[in-house]
């Protein structure tokens, strides 16, 4: 066999070698179509791949947005305040007539039966002190229930009494919001009951438009975060403040990553309270019409365990409170843009979109050209040595 037929037959060798892997081979911006559908992953994380349809859409979004909703499920208003050590309380005692313990029989006409006490703190032993009745608990108790004490350490000595607490001076059931709030205090909680909206606004509001802020609300070592938008556009997240709750407002922009064969790859802000797949698409430049296939558009992201079981996830082998999930759009589907624009982002999501079976068919060929000009070029330049000997 003549050199540049042996050259030429072992260019092509090794290029129907290569073909087998060309996927592996050949430089590509992700996996492949293929790859993905197969449920392959370089990784070995056991993804779950979901057709995106209008019931997966719906099911989506029903429970999306609602960390402080999932985490606080409570829904009842905030318990009665009670007193703690350093509240300062007012008490005022009644007697049905007067020559009783506290009202004089000399007292005479007078607006009313009663005696007020000067405010005290409650001390350090959770006490306050009554004259004739000594240290009463207080701390913990209720006003209703320290009421109580006092009128049963005091009924054997005055005539038919009544006792009067309130809060004069509130130094603990406080809530404290903190951050990128016009006035960042700790003020008392109302007795009322208020949500959360309404403790934000107390601290004088959030500094901009609300987009790129979250807020983080801490109640007894549980914290749970969302975006401010989701406090509107979600009421279930506007759950009551709790007596001694923290409430901590910071800004950080939503943003999700685009790579494959989009118009630009990288990472990209959201710009908007919630920004719909369709919308992150074209923010990425959309897809390349020489290069994507845009039957196989993919968006991953980890759905809480409760939301992938809904779409139909084995979630049995996750470990964890979330599961790998990745959705893919067909936008050859005149529905598939519709279905886009119903799906709503989350912070940290990836769009992907794949390459057309085309592109990476012509990167072989170009390989098989790159071979066979390598061939001639060898061919070529051993005869020219054989011809100057």
């Amino acid at each position: 066999m003549r050199p540049a037929e042996l050259a030429a037959n072992l260019a092509l060798f090794a290029a129907f070698a290569l073909l087998g892997g060309c996927e592996t081979f050949l430089p590509s911006a992700g996996p492949s179509a293929d790859a993905v559908n197969a449920g392959a992953s370089t990784a070995g994380l056991p993804y779950t791949l979901v057709k995106l349809t209008p019931e997966v859409v719906d099911a989506v979004g029903e429970r999306s947005g609602g960390a402080i909703a999932a985490t606080f499920g409570d829904r009842r208003p905030p318990p009665e305040i009670r007193f703690g050590v350093g509240d300062v309380v007012n008490v005022t005692i009644f007697e049905a007539n007067a020559g009783g313990l506290f009202i004089p029989q000399e007292a005479g006409v007078r607006p009313g039966n009663f005696v007020t006490l000067p405010n005290q703190p409650i001390d350090t032993a959770g006490n306050i002190s009554v004259p004739y009745g000594g240290a009463l608990r207080a701390a913990g108790k209720t006003p209703s229930e320290v009421q109580s004490e006092i009128v049963a350490a005091i009924r054997n000595r005055a005539i038919d009494p009544q006792a009067v607490v309130a809060l004069a001076t509130q130094n603990t059931s406080l809530i404290s919001v903190l951050g990128e709030v016009n006035t960042p205090n700790r003020f008392p909680a109302q007795p009322a009951g208020e949500h959360l909206l309404d403790a934000i606004t107390r601290a004088g509001g959030i500094k901009d438009q609300g987009y790129d802020t979250w807020v983080v609300l801490e109640r007894k070592g549980t914290r749970a975060a969302v975006p401010f938008g989701e406090l509107v556009a979600n009421p279930a997240n506007n759950v009551w403040v709790w007596p001694n709750d923290t409430i901590y407002v910071y800004q950080q922009p939503q943003t999700f990553l685009a790579f494959g064969a989009s118009g630009q790859q990288g990472q990209f802000n959201f710009g908007a309270w919630r920004i719909s797949l369709a919308e992150a698409v074209a923010k990425a430049g959309g897809l390349l019409d020489v290069q994507a296939d845009p039957a196989s558009v993919y968006l991953y992201r980890r759905e809480p365990r409760e939301v992938a079981k809904s779409i139909g996830v084995d979630v049995t082998n996750q470990p964890g409170p979330t599961a790998p999930v990745i959705y893919n759009v067909n936008f050859q589907d005149p529905a598939g843009y519709f279905l886009a624009t119903k799906m709503q982002m989350r912070d940290k999501d990836i769009v992907f979109a794949a390459n057309a079976e085309e592109v990476q068919l012509n990167k072989f060929v170009n390989l098989l050209e790159a071979a066979a000009l390598t061939a001639d070029y060898g061919t070529a330049s051993s005869m020219n040595a054989k011809a100057l000997r």
